[in-house]
C-alpha cells in the first residue's frame, strides 16, 4: 500500500483548510498512537485484536466485567501516563489560530485537552472517569484502579500489552477477580466511556451536528470510520454538501465520500500544513 508523498499531502491540506475557514474535525485513535496508545484497527480497516468489550455483555456477565477490570491493571496505566504528541498540539495551534470551530475526538484519552485544546466533545466519554450505572456515583479512574489492586494482590504480577480503552491483552484464569461494587448502591461500576454496543449520548450528538452544519467543511484525521458513531458525521456532511478531508493510513469507510483523501503520516503532514499556513 503506497502512502501519499509528505510535502505533497501537506501542500493539499494546507490548501483545504485556507479555503474553509471554518472547520469541525474529527479524530480517531490514529491520532494517539504516537503517544504509545495502540489503535484497534490495521490499514485495511479489520481488527488488530479481539474486538473491545461489549456493553451489554458487561452488564449482563460477570465474568466479563472481573475479566475487564483485571486486564485494565496493566492496561489502564498506559492510557493514564500518556502524554499529548506532537500531533495534538498542532490541532490546539490549529484552533488558536481559528480555523476550528469544534474538535469531536473518538478518543477517551483526553490527550487533546491537556495539549491545549478547547473546543472539544468527548465523542465516546472519557477513560479516566468511573460511573455506577444504577445511581450515577462517579469518581476518579485512580479511585478503583488502587481499590482493584487492594482487592486482588495476585494480578498485579501480570504484564500485557495494552488496548486503546485502558483493556489489555491478557489471557488468564479472572473467576476469582474481585470487583469492586458502587461504594454508595452496590451497583455496577463502569468506565465512563461508551462500550461498543451502547449508544453516544443524544446531546453530545446534537452539539456535534448542529457545529457541523454551521461549519465550512469536515476534516477527519487518524479514524478509520468504520465505527457508526464517526462515520455518521461524513454521511451528514456528504448529504448537506459540505467538503470532507480525511488524514489517515490506509482506507476509511468514507472513502467514496471524501473530496480530498490523504494517505500520509498524520504528525509530518500536520506539521508542514501548518508552516503553509
Amino acid at each position: 500500500m503506497t502512502t501519499d508523498a509528505p510535502n505533497d499531502a501537506a501542500l493539499r491540506l494546507a490548501d483545504f483548510i485556507s479555503r474553509h475557514s471554518k472547520l469541525m474535525l474529527l479524530t480517531g485513535a490514529g491520532i494517539s498512537t504516537d503517544s504509545g496508545i495502540p489503535d484497534y484497527r490495521d490499514a485495511t480497516g479489520e481488527w488488530k485484536r479481539k474486538q473491545p468489550v461489549q456493553h451489554q455483555d458487561f452488564m449482563s456477565n460477570l465474568l466479563t466485567r472481573q475479566r475487564y477490570w483485571g486486564r485494565s491493571l496493566p492496561g489502564w496505566p498506559v492510557i493514564r501516563d500518556a502524554q499529548p504528541n506532537p500531533s495534538h498540539h498542532y490541532l490546539a495551534d490549529l484552533e488558536a489560530r481559528a480555523h476550528i470551530n469544534l474538535l469531536v475526538t473518538q478518543n477517551v484519552d483526553r490527550l487533546h485537552q491537556r495539549a491545549g485544546s478547547q473546543q472539544v466533545i468527548d465523542l465516546h466519554g472519557r477513560s479516566d472517569q468511573v460511573i455506577c450505572t444504577s445511581c450515577g456515583y462517579h469518581c476518579d479512574r485512580m479511585e478503583t484502579h488502587t481499590h482493584c489492586l487492594e482487592l486482588n494482590p495476585a494480578y498485579s504480577q501480570y504484564q500485557a500489552d495494552a488496548a486503546p480503552d485502558g483493556d489489555a491483552d491478557l489471557e488468564v484464569d479472572f473467576s476469582e477477580f474481585r470487583v469492586p461494587d458502587c461504594p454508595e448502591c452496590g451497583g455496577i461500576l463502569k468506565p465512563d466511556v461508551v462500550f461498543f454496543g451502547d449508544n453516544v449520548p443524544k446531546e453530545r450528538v446534537e452539539t456535534a451536528l448542529n457545529t457541523l452544519q454551521d461549519s465550512d467543511a469536515l476534516l477527519v484525521i487518524g479514524s478509520s470510520l468504520m465505527v457508526y458513531s464517526g462515520f455518521r458525521f461524513c454521511r451528514r456532511a456528504h448529504e448537506w454538501g459540505k467538503p470532507i478531508a480525511t488524514l489517515n493510513i490506509g482506507r476509511t469507510r468514507a472513502d467514496e465520500l471524501v473530496s480530498l483523501k490523504l494517505d500520509a503520516r498524520i504528525g509530518n503532514t500536520l506539521q508542514r500544513a501548518l508552516e503553509l499556513l
